[in-house]
């Protein structure tokens, strides 16, 4: 292989969250006076960090969100997860076959950590990422389609950036990983492959089995 670190996104890398979190997001949007469909919230603020939905809010209408928005919106989604959350079709296999090769990986995220600790615990995926390996918008001071989460994980984990392969399913994410020097497999069960192409992802796949084959090419 060569990579000496894989780095994954988690909402719908990971786990299967992206359809609960934006139907709950563009439903509270609308809610709150922000009139938002959900083909509107996976285009917009998927692969965001949350400071870029209340950027974006303030920008297009000059009002903010409240300030327990965060709150209620987590909450929220956290009650879907405890639900409905599953960990993404073929990802335990893939996990399974990186810790047989010996081969370091992570969590690269523009979620909280919170977040990302529910939605691993809900689904069994706590068992492969302890805490030291999971990484989070909130360590950072920039979120996707900066660089700094995927520098920062890669310092940590005590690789090169150019040794870092990133698994990613939005055009945000491609962006960061391209500009952190890293090569990035692009996801596309939820995107579609031209515009994580565009982003600049090395290579596309539409399903978990088809990615160890492109990782040890």
């Amino acid at each position: 292989m060569r990579h000496d670190l894989v780095i994954f996104d988690n909402d719908g890398v990971l786990v299967d969250s992206e359809p609960l979190s934006n139907t709950i997001l563009a439903g509270y949007l609308t809610e709150l006076g922000h009139p938002t469909s959900y083909e509107e919230s996976i285009r917009d603020y998927m692969g965001s960090a949350m400071r870029r939905i209340h950027e974006t809010i303030l920008e297009r209408t000059g009002r903010r969100l409240p300030e327990d928005f965060d709150d209620v919106f987590h909450g929220r989604v956290f009650a879907a997860f405890e639900r409905e959350l599953r960990p993404v079709p073929g990802v335990t296999d893939i996990l399974e076959k990186l810790a047989a090769e010996g081969i370091p990986y992570c969590v690269g995220s523009s979620g909280s950590h919170e977040r990302i600790r529910v939605g691993h615990r809900t689904t069994g995926l706590d068992r492969w990422f302890a805490r030291e390996r999971v990484f989070s918008s909130e360590d950072v001071g920039r979120g996707k389609p900066a660089p700094d989460l995927f520098l920062h994980a890669a310092r940590e984990m005590g690789v090169a950036p150019e040794r870092c392969a990133v698994v990613e399913d939005s055009p945000l994410g491609v962006q960061a990983a391209v500009a952190a020097g890293m090569d990035v497999y692009g996801f596309t069960a939820m995107t579609q492959a031209g515009k994580l192409a565009e982003a600049g992802a090395t290579a596309l796949f539409g399903r978990m089995t088809e990615l160890a084959d492109l990782l040890v090419r």
